[in-house]
């Protein structure tokens, strides 16, 4: 693919992929609260109402469970669904049909039926957001069987892998956890496919497996510790299920040591996951215990003095590793 040299943030991939997929198929609509409004979720489908309208870009009444059961019911029927969570702490009103109906029909109806839904939601990381805005939930959702869990870090896979959900015929949930960072981003459709993880840095030192926003820490991090002669090799998970195992496993058994960093909290977390996989199936290739990195264990306090120490941090990332190094 032809590197053209321009650069967009985040959102802006965002709103570009969602243009070109529903310019590619007929049947691909957007729903979801506020999606037409002058804000238009953060500013992704904003593009995507001034091209397309009210007809493809669908508001809908505060019924987060009410509007996943449509959008379920519409994909069953032939059409592709892209339906907007504002932050993924509202996709606790929408478990049972997440839960109970798009990951189940298909198995279910021995498939007869395809649920090709992709739900796109956000993570918030800042101060004033609470207790119950800045929750990162990936784990929970990616426990069942049926649903796929995505979580991009940069702006080239936030607009690939968007394009590949929604051309998925399985229900793809999308959590992104934007950042502030630019990249090169082709202006032609492109996917990035899913279930596969990249090495965002070579390294023989040590395996450092991160998850969106927390790869960009990770990645200063594996800078900082590179001046002190500890060559970390920094995998950005982007697929939570299916995971990547084999670029996992490859690693570990290379540096022999493995640090897990997390945008969720660390109990029956994607980090036990991870490490949970490797003592399995590497586990005579370690030389020190596993360590992870994530959340506080406490719901997020909303004053940023005290979120100071909560997030996994550049700082934490090098203690952590440090340790395990020696």
């Amino acid at each position: 693919m032809v590197n053209e040299g321009r650069r967009l943030g985040y959102l802006e991939a965002i709103a570009e992929g969602l243009v070109q997929a529903m310019e590619k198929d007929d049947s691909v609509f957007l729903i979801g609260e506020g999606v037409d409004s002058i804000k238009g979720v953060y500013g992704v489908t904003l593009p995507a109402y001034e091209r397309f309208g009210a007809k493809r870009v669908i508001d809908t009444p505060l019924s987060e469970n009410g509007l996943t059961g449509f959008a379920i019911g519409a994909a069953m029927d032939g059409l592709r669904p892209v339906l907007f969570h504002q932050r993924n702490d509202f996709m606790m009103l929408t478990m049972d049909q997440l839960v109970n109906h798009a990951a189940k029909i298909p198995y279910i109806s021995a498939g007869k039926h395809r649920v090709p839904l992709t739900i796109v939601s956000f993570v918030a990381r800042k101060s004033g957001e609470g207790a119950q805005h800045s929750q990162s939930l990936q784990s929970l959702f990616a426990h069942v069987p049926g649903l796929k869990v995505i979580m991009p870090t940069t702006p080239y896979d936030a607009k690939g892998l968007l394009l590949s959900a929604i051309d998925d015929d399985s229900p793809v949930i999308i959590l992104y956890h934007w950042t502030k960072i630019e990249a090169d981003v082709p202006r032609v459709a492109y996917e990035v496919p899913l279930g596969n993880s990249r090495v965002a840095r070579l390294g023989a030192d040590v395996t450092v497996i991160s998850v969106s926003a927390a790869t960009i820490d990770t990645l200063m991090a594996a800078d900082e510790l590179s001046d002190e002669g500890i060559e970390a090799e920094v995998i950005d998970l982007r697929s939570i299920r299916p995971i990547n195992e084999k670029i996992i496993l490859e690693s570990v058994k290379k540096t022999g040591h493995l640090v897990v960093v997390d945008t969720g909290w660390k109990h029956f977390s994607v980090s036990s996951e991870i490490i949970a996989l490797v003592s399995e199936k590497a586990f005579q290739f370690l030389k020190a215990s596993p360590r992870r990195v994530g959340m506080a264990d406490t719901p997020a306090p909303a004053a940023p003095q005290l979120l100071t120490n909560y997030h996994p941090s550049k700082e934490s990332i090098i203690n952590v590793i440090r340790e395990i190094v020696g």
